[in-house]
């Protein structure tokens, strides 16, 4: 199995933690994206995702002027890009997330999906169908 690394975005789509929770699904809607990075000071302190903005702003009544740093979570795990795509799911399982932030020593600077590790178990059972059709093939 091959680390996240090459899967990994590195050019993270980033709000200030002062921006509203609008700007930040307006954001995600014409990136086609379903997470942002939440920043304080030039770092990453948290994301907002699609699936916050509905648990924890629409489903309470807040206003969508509400600041993201109120609706992020803080919680997502910072993991190293030489994790396999098993590891990033296991951990997505476990932490109820569909994203991770990925870094060094726990200082995130990019983010991977639950659709680049759905994309990455794809390729890999693609390569050893293709692989065993030519053991068979007998070529």
């Amino acid at each position: 199995m091959a680390s996240i690394s090459s899967h990994v975005v590195r050019d993270v789509l980033g709000l200030d933690a002062s921006s509203t929770c609008r700007e930040a699904a307006e954001l995600m809607s014409m990136r086609h994206v379903g997470a942002i990075a939440v920043k304080q000071d030039g770092r990453i302190v948290g994301l907002i995702t699609e699936r916050d903005l509905v648990s924890r702003v629409l489903s309470r009544g807040l206003d969508c002027q509400t600041a993201i740093v109120e609706a992020m979570r803080r919680d997502v795990p910072v993991v190293g890009p030489d994790l396999n795509e098993v590891e990033c799911a296991t951990l997505m399982k476990d932490h109820e997330t569909r994203h991770l932030l990925v870094g060094e020593d726990g200082v995130p600077t990019g983010l991977i999906s639950m659709r680049d590790v759905m994309q990455m178990m794809l390729s890999d059972k693609q390569y050893l169908i293709e692989q065993m059709q030519s053991y068979i093939q007998g070529y």
